[in-house]
């Protein structure tokens, strides 16, 4: 970002400006979470033990605290250092927590408690305040006060099966992504955000619970309980457009296309550009039986046709044509995508690491942009400036 496009993202602010959160997460689920209220323009403040974030550790050129995936998931944040087993520690931050809107974490219940900021405790420092816990399951439940992480809450949800859906013999597996984790921060987001709402109505603030499993299943089942949404089920588990075995690409001579004709004209005249005029009038067509064979019909020439061209050129003849499609690629080809290199990828300098690929917000305001104002914070850069602003207000 060029020097005068950040002094006019600090002078316009974020959405969030103005609004303080005291950040207690680690992993992936609340670092992500309160990122996000970072890039809306909450002053984010996260705490972090003497040895630092767990996902600190990894691959990094000059450091052994400034890790990959602690890099995308910290920027917009200041961190302090407090080592909260000791008084001081525990003393400092219940003065922030003083100075804060919103208080965030994702510990077991248990261990918050010993360190003496649960709920209870921290309404007392604070009565307004809006306490996230961020959990495995809801605590009316059996399985409440588990220990979770992604790959059990996707287990437990459903999702390790959702490719047996298309796929019977397909086995359990987890989505390649930390996905129930950053969905549950976006969750975690959402809550926040209604509870500042109710506090600026009301002035109170309130306790929030973000539990994983019951967020994250709500999430990805949403259409997939289809059949069985009425009691007694009116059909199968599983939503049929989503998961048919023809939701995929189409081979082209050089690579691979995702089309998504919105209406039957479109399709027609995609297979029209394909060498297939008339193909719904084509004796294939009409003489297949029944619905599925007309379905298995339609499928097989549509592949017919993409097989004829260059994806290059059914890109270009499908936005001459207005019919939907984008081009397949491998995960990491993104980083070469005209669109993402000039709209969500941008080449920044972590101070000590050298150019780094951050991904921008992906959020467009017009009156309060959400930026990039603050790389990912080296271990304990801001404790000084943080709690002199601290002793300042008390």
């Amino acid at each position: 970002m060029a020097l005068e496009e950040q002094d006019m993202s600090e002078a316009n602010g974020g959405a969030l400006s103005g609004v303080r959160v005291v950040d207690l997460t680690q992993f992936v689920l609340g670092p992500y979470a309160t990122q996000t209220l970072g890039d809306l323009g909450a002053d984010v403040i996260k705490i972090e033990e003497p040895s630092g974030d767990r996902q600190r550790s990894g691959k990094a050129p000059n450091s052994k605290t400034m890790g990959p995936l602690f890099v995308a998931l910290n920027r917009n944040k200041r961190s302090v250092v407090l080592d909260l087993k000791t008084d001081p520690g525990r003393a400092a931050l219940a003065k922030l927590v003083k100075t804060a809107d919103i208080f965030i974490h994702n510990m077991r219940p248990e261990a918050i408690a010993r360190l003496g900021f649960d709920y209870a405790a921290v309404k007392a420092i604070k009565p307004d305040i809006i306490y996230v816990e961020a959990m495995g399951y809801a605590p009316e439940g059996p399985y409440a006060g588990r220990q979770a992480f992604d790959d059990l809450i996707q287990a437990a949800s459903g999702a390790f099966g959702l490719a047996a859906l298309v796929n019977p013999g397909a086995p359990l597996r987890p989505v390649p992504s930390i996905i129930a984790d950053k969905t549950c921060g976006l969750f975690a987001v959402i809550a926040a955000l209604a509870a500042l709402r109710h506090k600026e109505r009301t002035g109170e603030g309130q306790y929030v619970a973000v539990p994983m499993l019951e967020t994250f299943t709500g999430y990805i089942m949403a259409e997939h309980l289809y059949g069985e949404t009425y009691v007694p089920a009116t059909g199968k588990f599983g939503h049929t457009t989503t998961i048919t075995p023809y939701r995929k690409p189409l081979e082209t001579k050089d690579g691979w296309l995702m089309v998504m004709p919105a209406n039957r004209a479109q399709a027609a005249r995609f297979m029209e550009l394909g060498g297939l005029p008339g193909a719904y009038e084509s004796d294939r067509f009409v003489n297949a039986e029944g619905a599925q064979g007309k379905v298995a019909v339609y499928n097989a020439m549509l592949e017919e046709a993409a097989a004829t061209r260059t994806t290059a050129e059914w890109m270009a003849l499908c936005a001459e044509n207005s019919i939907p499609v984008m081009e397949a690629r491998q995960a990491r080809d993104i980083l070469e995508d005209p669109q993402l290199t000039q709209t969500l990828f941008e080449e920044r300098q972590l101070e000590g690491q050298g150019t780094y690929r951050a991904m921008k917000p992906g959020l467009r305001f017009e009156k309060t942009p959400a930026t990039i104002r603050r790389e990912p914070p080296e271990l304990g850069a801001d404790t000084e400036a943080v709690l002199a602003e601290i002793e300042a207000l008390s």
